[in-house]
């Protein structure tokens, strides 16, 4: 009887292995860094905002796209990369009334979580650091597609993602009297991501 026991306690034991969902693992892509762009829009006197974006960003992330779960994710901005179209305002934004290019090359986002709120869209948290002060940030991420891309066949996801951030909370406070320049600065981000085979 035992022995009956015995043997049917390993037979539930494998079918419910082989019934078991296998667990997919995290799949890392590399940004097409030809296709990423990190723009911004910010206040000029209250008349108008000024459109700009980084021309040199970098990085990549780890998504089960099973679970819809972000196990990591770093990306990095050359902070001299920043163009607005205007020579003379480029090189100020790159001095140390703004983004301290020079002492401080690099802005760097690392990502914590990733909240699923709907089909493809979410909310992606993570830690902003400029200009050496390391602050939380929340943006809202819409995963737009993933397939093979048209052009060479490759494993790509493609997302969109917007927030905001205040320059002030990480000590940028030029012209902010009178909202010279403004503090909210609408942050825009399109990429598209490769998988890549670990």
């Amino acid at each position: 009887m035992v022995h009956n026991a015995m043997r049917a306690l390993a037979l539930l034991l494998a079918l419910g292995l082989m019934t078991a969902p296998v667990q997919a693992e995290p799949e890392r892509f590399r940004l097409d860094e030809s296709h990423v762009s990190v723009g911004f829009l910010i206040g000029h006197a209250r008349f108008a905002d000024v459109l700009g974006q980084f021309t040199d960003v970098s990085g990549g992330f780890r998504y089960d796209a099973e679970t819809r779960t972000l196990e990591s994710g770093r990306v990095e901005v050359a902070a001299d990369s920043v163009f607005t179209g205007h020579d003379e305002r480029d090189g100020h934004v790159r001095d140390g009334d703004f983004l301290a290019a020079d002492a401080h090359p690099t802005i760097v986002f690392e990502a914590s979580g990733y909240e699923p709120t709907g089909e493809g869209e979410g909310i992606l948290r993570g830690e902003l650091t400029m200009l050496g002060v390391t602050r939380p940030i929340e943006l809202d991420l819409t995963l737009n597609r993933r397939g093979e891309h048209p052009i060479g066949g490759a494993d790509t996801l493609g997302g969109s993602a917007r927030g905001a951030i205040r320059r002030s909370e990480f000590g940028m406070d030029y012209a902010l009297e009178n909202e010279l320049v403004g503090d909210r600065v609408e942050l825009i981000i399109e990429f598209e991501a490769i998988r890549e085979d670990d």
